[in-house]
């Protein structure tokens, strides 16, 4: 206690200086923290209990000319900050109650208990210049204050409230809070015990201090010991960076609303002057925090919150003689892979923004700050040093606008009013980008000891985790391992981080269905298909839905084959371009789904319909919108659509989605096709976040884009879906599955059908001339039966010249090249063929070509080309019961046509030879004709010789002739 006395005396001489006359303004000079042994030497060992802390401070002085010195302007508030990681306990004594506080007795001291006393203060007041010596008492607290000390100065009562600052990095502060002006303060220390149980304190205590002391200086009154435990109420800070900083800020009675004066000052040691000094002896500090971590759903792939826990045994934090371990400084966390981020929490969900953040005050209410929707969990927190637990929420941050710039991270806000403690932390979530593995970061936590921190994510079905799609964590299987959480923790004393883990199991399937089996999961996605309004010919928009259950592979292509005959109107539609679905692809920065919503990267002529795709586990998913474009050439196929997902679900933008479909008709049955599997797969993952895509909607309801066709038969829409096997990355393990959805127009008896045919014979007319003809075809286009059957019989008078039969193309070499006959001899065309549709903004054309059949005859082959499609006619050459050279085609596409134009070379390349004279007889084609709708007509027209002269015109220049 000597030590104490020399300061004390110190303290008193400065105090009593003669002031310079000039004045210094209201200010504090003379500002210091000590931490010291009992012999008085610094005490600088980390996370130990010093035998005292001492906080000083000197007003500013003026000389007065009636008074003589004086402080330059009444302290009305003092409030002192100390190091990072500095902490007391207020539980380490019995605390005395306001009333018995302010009761003083007949000598003098309060009537609080001497085991209440928790140190020692000396201020120096005006009353006869004498230094005021006084008990320091741990007072029961305020609401919204951690601890509460008092003294009394000249018989006023003053007290210190403590607590912690509201904003990082959290520090332990005390407040001289409106000073009475009964008393002139020129200055105090306030030295409180760091073990106020300790007996080396008893001759100092309570009514053994002596308040009257002429000498100005401490003097004890005998032995006052205290029954209480020795618990420690002072704890060092526990790392080893240096000199620590302690401030304050001060404030006047004649200036009460002026800008505080404040200062700073270093740790340091005894020197003269004083050296620069931090805490020593990290190293032996221990570290040893555990962790509990289990998911809320034990059932794979599902929904799931989580329950995590970070556990703290630190004996040395209240054992006197021991020393406190060390704080967590960093702290990352790694969920096992497989547990990922579940889209589903998207939907509904806000975000909390800095300025949010900022509103999240003490006394807050709930919604204030951060907005109730963007509360994703709930924590605690216990310390052994306060009695109350501290409760709080978790929120999500608002995307790229947090201080981390990411896509994913948290806020943490917990406090307790009563306590007066708040405390905000920032989180960091990381996502794989390949696996979509989560990790939480944590940095610069606050340096608070505490014994338990819970921390609860939310369960639901709109829980923020998803459970990995297999139990392939059971330990009862031969070979695996329970899923693990990993923590890797980094103490403040330096050193290199604790790694702790906490293992659990997924015992169930998804919905309580057993435990998956090894190997590849299940995959049966189903299919629903067709058109709005089915009745047979006409426009309607055409809806798919392809979706999959919780436990089954991920999607990672697709082909669809629309029913025969549903087709759409191309006509009059321009493509997106491919430098407009590059730039729509590029929207991958923070932003890029809201500026492809905001601008479309496509031109709103070339959209022909929208998309909504469903992605997340459980069974309430969240939704995302695109819109479907028609595009040009794409990987082989003359046309493709274009999906583009504006990735903006809830308050997450990740971006543009963009896949590409090749779109693709079968000449011969007209049949669409769109197809995946060759262009752009489904992406699995964004950003990190795997999509769990379960539910894909696409509708074409561009107005009089898609129609029904004219037949009436059932049919259906089949899908093949690939499912991802054990691996999404790789596709050498892809499962195909083919799903079906059924369709059937309606109505088909009341579509017309009555196409027109006419034919001519241009060239010779004579027998053994070899004519070219011509067959032209009239329809209605949309509103008329296609035509799906067709049969002509040529009459009598043409003979099929065989003797001209010369090249013909093989099966195979019509199959090569990008057009059908593409690679076909030149020698085996016969003809050529034009026809119109009102789907295409140009008519269709190409070369009849006689190609290698299986019948008797070679085939002929109609091979329409188109910039859009291509459509090949075959048909069969025989002859019909009476003779005459017959042609059938056995099946058209289902498709409207308005006209189409048949021309067959004359000449050496003619297929004809006149039997007879064809002007001298009448001609006529048998036809019949089978609509698709079932619908049948039947008819001779004639066949029309080009060059026959007329009968009339003939006899005329006879009689010439004859004059």
């Amino acid at each position: 206690m000597k030590r104490i006395t020399c300061i004390l005396t110190f303290a008193i001489l400065s105090a009593l200086a003669i002031a310079p006359v000039a004045r210094a303004d209201f200010g504090v000079k003379g500002f210091d923290v000590t931490f010291e042994n009992e012999d008085g030497s610094p005490a600088t060992q980390a996370g130990s209990h010093p035998f005292a802390a001492t906080t000083g401070f000197q007003l500013n002085t003026v000389v007065d000319p009636k008074f003589g010195v004086v402080p330059d302007g009444q302290l009305k508030t003092l409030i002192a900050k100390q190091p990072d990681g500095f902490t007391g306990s207020p539980l380490a004594t019995p605390k005395c109650d306001s009333a018995d506080f302010l009761t003083l007795g007949e000598d003098g001291y309060p009537s609080c208990p001497d085991s209440t006393v928790v140190g020692i203060t000396s201020g120096e007041v005006t009353e006869f210049g004498k230094k005021a010596f006084a008990p320091v008492y741990n007072l029961v607290p305020p609401p919204g204050v951690v601890a509460k000390v008092g003294f009394f100065l000249v018989q006023v009562p003053v007290t210190v409230e403590i607590g912690l600052g509201q904003e990082p990095p959290y520090n332990v502060t005390g407040g001289l809070i409106n000073v009475s002006q009964a008393v002139e303060v020129y200055g105090g220390q306030l030295q409180l015990w760091g073990v106020p149980a300790d007996p080396a304190h008893d001759p100092y205590r309570g009514r053994c201090l002596d308040l009257a002391n002429a000498a100005n200086q401490i003097e004890s009154n005998g032995i006052c010991k205290t029954n209480a435990p020795e618990v420690p109420f002072i704890t060092l800070p526990r790392s080893c960076t240096g000199p620590m900083t302690s401030s304050y800020e001060a404030i006047s009675w004649q200036n009460p609303f002026a800008v505080p004066v404040s200062g700073s000052v270093l740790s340091h040691d005894n020197a003269e002057p004083p050296n620069p000094q931090g805490m020593t002896g990290c190293s032996k500090l221990g570290f040893s925090p555990t962790i509990a971590a289990r998911p809320t759903s034990l059932a794979a792939q599902s929904p799931t919150g989580l329950d995590f826990s970070l556990d703290v045994h630190d004996e040395g934090l209240t054992n006197p003689a021991g020393l406190a371990q060390s704080d967590i400084k960093r702290a990352v966390v790694t969920l096992p892979e497989g547990f990922t981020t579940n889209p589903s929490q998207a939907e509904g969900l806000e975000v909390c923004s800095e300025a949010d953040l900022d509103r999240e005050t003490l006394n807050s209410e709930p919604g204030a700050g951060c907005p109730n929707a963007s509360k994703i969990g709930t924590v605690e927190v216990e310390s052994p040093l306060v009695d109350e637990a501290l409760k709080g929420s978790l929120f999500i941050a608002e995307p790229y606008e947090n201080r981390f710039g990411s896509l994913l991270a948290v806020y943490l806000v917990f406090k307790n009013p009563t306590l007066g403690i708040i405390v905000k932390q920032a989180l960091k979530v990381e996502s794989d980008p390949l696996t979509g593995r989560i990790t939480t970061v944590a940095d610069d936590i606050p340096q608070l000891p505490f014994s338990h921190f819970r921390l609860h994510f939310r369960e639901g079905t709109r829980s923020p985790l998803a459970t990995p799609p297999t139990c392939d964590g059971d330990p009862s299987t031969p070979g695996r391992d329970p899923f693990t959480v990993a923590a890797e923790l980094t103490p403040w004393a330096g050193g290199a981080p604790l790694t702790t883990t906490s293992s659990f199991e997924i015992t169930s399937g998804p919905n309580g269905a057993p435990c998956p089996a090894g190997g590849t999961p299940p995959f049966r996605p189903e299919l629903e298909a067709g058109t709005l309004n089915n009745a047979a010919g006409r426009f309607s928009p055409f809806v798919l839905r392809l979706s999959r259950n919780d436990g089954e592979q991920e999607f990672t292509n697709f082909s669809i084959k629309l029913p025969p005959g549903v087709a759409a109107k191309l006509a009059g539609i321009p493509f997106c371009s491919d430098a407009a679905i590059a730039a729509a692809t590029a929207r991958t920065g923070p932003h890029g789904g809201q500026e492809e919503l905001d601008s479309p990267s496509c031109p709103a002529a070339s959209q022909v319909g929208r998309t909504l795709a469903g992605a997340g586990v459980g069974p309430s998913l969240a939704y995302a919108p695109g819109k479907i474009y028609l595009a040009g050439p794409y990987h082989g196929a003359p046309l493709s659509m274009v999906s583009v997902t504006s990735g903006v679900v809830g308050p997450f933008d990740i971006g543009t989605v963009v896949v590409r479909l090749a779109v693709d008709v079968n000449p011969e049955t007209g049949e669409v096709f769109l197809d995946s599997t060759g262009s752009d797969p489904i992406p699995h993952i964004v950003k990190g976040i795997p999509i769990h895509l379960r539910d894909i909607r696409a509708y074409t309801d561009r107005p009089e884009f898609t129609f029904n066709p004219t037949s009436c038969e059932p049919t259906s829409t089949a899908a093949t879906v690939l499912g991802s096997g054990l691996d999404f990355a790789s596709a050498l393990d892809d499962n195909p599955f083919v799903s079906t959805s059924r369709f059937q127009a309606a109505d088909c008896a009341a579509l017309p059908f009555g196409p027109k045919l006419g034919f001519k014979l241009q060239g010779g007319t004579k027998r053994g001339a070899n004519p070219s003809l011509r067959a032209h075809v009239g329809m209605n286009g949309f509103g008329e039966a296609a035509i799906r059957y067709a049969q002509v019989t040529l009459p009598k008078s043409e003979f099929l010249e065989q003797g001209h039969i010369g090249t013909i193309c093989t099966r195979v070499q019509f199959k090569e090249g990008a057009v059908p006959g593409e690679r076909c001899p030149a020698a085996s065309v016969y003809g050529k063929v034009i026809a119109r549709t009102p789907i295409l903004d140009e008519p269709l054309a190409g070369p009849i070509f006689l190609r290698s059949s299986e019948h008797k005859l070679p085939d002929l082959v109609a091979a329409l080309h188109g910039s859009e499609i291509d459509v090949s006619l075959v048909g069969r050459i025989d002859s019909g019961k009476n003779g005459g050279i017959r042609n059938t085609f056995e099946f058209v596409p289902d498709a409207p046509v308005t006209s189409a134009d048949f021309t067959f070379f004359g000449g050496k390349k003619s297929l004809l030879s006149n039997s007879r004279n064809l002007c001298r007889s009448t001609n006529k084609v048998k036809v019949f004709l089978k609509a698709h709708s079932g619908k049948r007509v039947s008819y001779k027209t004639p066949l029309k010789p080009m060059g026959c002269k007329k009968k009339g015109h003939a006899r005329s220049k006879r009689h010439a002739r004859h004059r």
